[in-house]
């Protein structure tokens, strides 16, 4: 015979807190925890700590800077629009005609 204590998860929650959900976002929260073979509070601790490392910037991690390939002019510019094919045609043609 074993003992019913030895399958239960430790307490984790020193203050509970209600939350209260429409029918099919609690349905889901069900389909979740069974899916996960969690309690719908794990499921929730987990949404949250997805969330938020979406919203967290680091301070320390800057953006890598990324080499782009130049085959021809001179470089990169400043201001550039390439979602306005006019001023882009403009300034390559521009650029073909000091050469």
């Amino acid at each position: 015979m074993t003992d019913h204590h030895e399958h239960k998860k430790p307490a984790r929650v020193a203050e509970p807190v209600q939350v209260y959900l429409d029918r099919p976002d609690r349905e889901r929260l069900e389909r979740l925890a069974t899916a996960l073979d969690a309690t719908k509070s794990d499921v929730l601790r987990r949404a949250l700590a997805a969330l938020e490392s979406l919203v967290r910037r680091p301070a320390s991690r800057r953006p890598e800077a990324v080499s782009l390939p130049v085959f021809k002019g001179k470089g990169l510019q400043p201001g550039v629009d390439l979602d306005d094919a006019a001023s882009l045609l403009d300034l390559m043609q521009a650029d073909d005609a000091s050469r």
